[in-house]
């Protein structure tokens, strides 16, 4: 079994090591210690993609992610990215819209807020080019209970449109157990997207 201490590794670094420790290791079971929640999630879900059982339990302050599998297959550079390998039609662009923020502009919050809500509302009118939304920073606040935006997002998520929430954001604003939409990702996931996405959006 391959054994790695991620802890006190800032984010993506807990995918990152256990990445480079299966691809050396095809098929070898794998346990890797993360002291927080974020990463515990990150790292259970990229094993899952990567064709691995993978149970997660707390040891003290800790967490142990174990992960297991006869005959790992090797994954595409898209699941290694998002955990999610469904692709469009060849010719249909694929678009990625960052949200940093959870207001829009600025001058007023009450009206920046009121403009987020609405773009979020409007999004769906992008089509199937909309292909992936991500919140990061402030934008995390947006997938979370008592969000005005909740329930579009579920919408969209409901679509088809792959949701990403930064799980360091969360963490990092105490809102992990509050997210109520979305799949928690880390910088990987982010940057692979960016590689693959036809055009990307910053909001």
């Amino acid at each position: 079994m391959t054994e790695i201490d991620a802890r006190g590794k800032a984010c993506p670094a807990p995918v990152l090591m256990t990445r480079d420790a299966i691809a050396g290791n095809p098929g070898e079971a794998v346990r890797v210690i993360v002291d927080n929640e974020a990463a515990k999630q990150n790292v259970t879900r990229f094993l899952e993609s990567q064709g691995y059982t993978a149970e997660a339990r707390e040891e003290g302050p800790d967490f142990c992610v174990s992960g297991s599998c006869a005959d790992a297959p090797q994954a595409s550079q898209e699941s290694v990215g998002s955990g999610h390998t469904e692709e469009g039609p060849a010719d249909e662009r694929k678009i990625m819209v960052m949200v940093c923020t959870d207001r829009m502009g600025y001058g007023d919050d009450v009206l920046g807020r009121k403009l987020m809500a609405n773009f979020i509302k409007t999004l769906e009118e992008m089509g199937p080019e909309l292909w992936r939304l991500v919140l990061v920073n402030n934008g995390v606040k947006l997938a979370i209970s008592g969000s005005e935006s909740l329930e579009d997002l579920q919408k969209l998520e409901q679509e088809g449109i792959v949701l990403l929430v930064c799980g360091t954001c969360l963490d990092h604003f105490g809102l992990l157990e509050q997210k109520q939409v979305g799949v928690t990702t880390n910088m990987l996931d982010i940057v692979t997207a960016m590689q693959l996405a036809d055009k990307v959006i910053n909001i």
